[in-house]
């Protein structure tokens, strides 16, 4: 590879070339062609997501008018009223993960766990007035595209002799797109409303979660201290502890030596062996915690990991010009370091690819090219290695606490061949 081992990102930090001298700052994309790109993307999902629903609504509303005659035929007889809700039930819930996976697909919208089929056809139920309303507004939306583009073509081609008229038409039709755009935004809140409330769990239950998810992270968090500590010890002990025990004797058989050319040549040994031994405890109180990390911020801190590694490491870094907070900052350089490292030891690759970027609306994708407008930070780390890493080894296992303890997100992918991906999200505050 022509590149350096360190290819900085796009965090305003300088490129190297081949010979190792700095190229000067990369070109930063642009956000605003990034950004509006990515509203056109979500505004034609949303559209299209309102569009197939309003034709399930009207779809379901064709259905439940036979349905709901027939259930009132034989409300007052249980029996017969059990055996036609039963099959209603299954229609209502496999309608009900229909809808789920539209909006899921569409509108960005995440389904919950789980819930009882009941309640999935009373969604189905409710849905359908908001589903009609969806269709309304892109109705209205297309209304009003009609008149903005009879005003615009009327101002150039057809009404060149009465403008007044041309400019009322396209200004009406402008007003019903601006005011229908706003109605598409209200519908899709008011279908992720409906989803939660009909089919996310209770508050009491959402509490009650919420209290289990503080208690595991809790218990997490106190294992990965004691895992941490014992890593310490192990790196103290078989480390620094061997080294300093051989200068001692390097320099106890260097006094006892009667030989002045042996004695000397068993003190530049001592010289050589204490050299080793601070770099050994460097490295140790480097893993501990960096002084760089407080001193110059994350983004120098991640390019140190990146020289320090015996493989090309690919970084490219962007918190949007706002750092994030200490305890973010802290995480997420562990977690590339310890990353780093495992690959360096156990993945037999050739190459790093490390991604931090602050993600908008939790796209946490590790492209690199958030808009910068939201609060998490998002980090993907690849390599070409042979894949097969096991999510549940002690490693992974201790960056997954690591980043759950700050509520975040934790993620491997490995299938055998490679490549391996891990991917994390944290809140920046």
């Amino acid at each position: 590879m022509g590149e350096t081992e360190a290819a900085r990102g796009t965090g305003g930090s300088g490129a190297a070339g081949s010979d190792g001298r700095a190229e000067g700052p990369l070109p930063a994309p642009s956000r605003r062609g990034v950004s509006l790109r990515r509203l056109t993307v979500r505004s034609g999902r949303a559209l299209a997501g309102l569009a197939i629903g309003a034709l399930t609504a009207l779809a379901g509303l064709l259905a439940a008018v036979p349905a709901g005659l027939a259930l009132l035929t034989v409300l007052a007889l249980p029996g017969a009223r059990r055996a036609v809700l039963r099959p209603l039930t299954a229609v209502g819930a496999r309608a009900a993960r229909t809808e789920l996976r539209r909006l899921e697909t569409f509108c960005g919208i995440v389904p919950p766990a789980g819930y009882p089929p009941a309640d999935a056809l009373r969604y189905t139920l409710y849905r359908i007035p908001l589903g009609l309303l969806g269709g309304m507004v892109l109705a209205l939306m297309a209304t009003g595209l009609f008149w903005f583009l009879v005003g615009l073509l009327g101002w150039f081609v057809i009404l060149v002799d009465y403008p007044l008229e041309a400019i009322g038409t396209g200004l009406l039709g402008a007003f019903l797109l601006v005011l229908t755009a706003q109605g598409v935004h209200g519908t899709i809140q008011l279908e992720a409303g409906l989803v939660r409330r009909v089919l996310g769990p209770g508050p009491h239950a959402a509490l009650r979660r919420r209290i289990d998810e503080l208690a595991t992270s809790r218990s997490e968090v106190v294992d990965a201290v004691d895992e941490e500590r014992r890593r310490i010890e192990r790196d103290l002990h078989d480390g620094v502890q061997q080294q300093l025990v051989a200068l001692g004797i390097l320099l106890g058989r260097a006094r006892r030596s009667t030989d002045p050319e042996r004695a000397g040549r068993l003190l530049r040994q001592a010289q050589e062996e204490n050299r080793r031994a601070l770099a050994e405890l460097r490295e140790v109180a480097w893993r501990v915690h960096p002084a760089v990390l407080d001193e110059a911020g994350l983004s120098v801190a991640l390019e140190s990991v990146a020289e320090r590694s015996p493989l090309p490491v690919d970084l490219g870094y962007d918190d949007g010009g706002r750092p994030p907070a200490r305890r973010a900052a802290t995480v997420l350089y562990f977690v590339v370091s310890e990353a780093v490292t495992n690959v360096v030891k156990h993945a037999d690759a050739t190459r790093i690819r490390v991604r931090v970027h602050r993600a908008g609306n939790g796209d946490g994708n590790g492209d690199g090219d958030g808009d910068g407008g939201g609060d998490t930070l998002g980090l993907l780390v690849e390599d070409d290695g042979r894949g097969g890493a096991d999510p549940a080894g002690g490693g992974l296992t201790g960056l997954a606490r690591r980043v759950a303890a700050l509520d975040g997100r934790f993620a491997v992918h490995s299938p055998p061949g490679g490549p391996t991906t891990i991917t994390a999200e944290l809140p920046c505050a």
